[in-house]
């Protein structure tokens, strides 16, 4: 073999080598920018639907006049929006680090809760009629012209995107007399995140005594 025949096929083998390694390249771009597209789609859609809540509308308030256990003893009221993309779950609910049970019959403290998509500018008010064990027609709010009936909790809430959750918790723990004007705390929990208000203990319906 001489040295002019050699040089040619050296060139042809370097020439196919260097298509094979071209595709290479090629498929390797191709997966890469499929990785980063596909990422770059997780990344935006879970920040379009993230979860986000607005609290609002958060009292709490103590009746001197009542006698711990009575339903109108303490009260707390607050006022979810679900501004998020995605529904959530309203795992615990905690007043000055207590949780709030549910519906627990031997003490008496229970949650109440309603979901609707109308917007509500009023602002929540004491209510001191609230049961247990409600019959038709218990347990109603009224805003304007429109009546709202709240559930008693029995498990976590599901809050869907979009919507709005009244919530009241009757006799929430560690709310006496010697509280009212304190500031006091109203935690939220999801499966995601911990939500965190603070109000005022407002004092209700106090009597004055005095001469006519």
């Amino acid at each position: 073999m001489n040295y002019a025949k050699f040089r040619r096929l050296m060139k042809n083998k370097y020439a196919l080598s260097t298509v094979v390694t071209t595709l290479i390249i090629l498929v390797i771009s191709v997966l890469l920018a499929s990785v980063v597209t596909y990422f770059a789609i997780n990344v935006v859609s879970t920040r379009v639907q993230e979860e986000s809540l607005h609290l609002t509308k958060q009292h709490i308030w103590h009746n001197p006049e009542a006698s711990p256990g009575d339903p109108d003893y303490s009260l707390t009221s607050l006022m979810v929006i679900n501004t998020g993309g995605r529904d959530i779950v309203i795992d615990k609910l905690a007043v000055r680090g207590q949780e709030a049970p549910w519906n627990d019959a031997t003490t008496g403290k229970f949650v109440l809760y309603t979901i609707t998509t109308d917007p509500i500018s009023d602002d929540f008010s004491f209510i001191s009629n609230f049961v247990q064990s409600p019959s038709p027609g218990d347990n109603q709010l009224t805003f304007g012209e429109d009546t709202y009936t709240l559930t008693v909790a029995s498990n976590d809430l599901v809050l869907p995107s979009g919507s709005t959750m009244i919530l009241y918790i009757v006799n929430p723990d560690s709310i006496t007399i010697n509280d009212i004007g304190l500031t006091v705390s109203i935690t939220l929990y999801t499966a995601q995140a911990m939500y965190y208000r603070e109000a005022n203990v407002q004092a209700h319906s106090v009597t004055l005594s005095g001469s006519t």
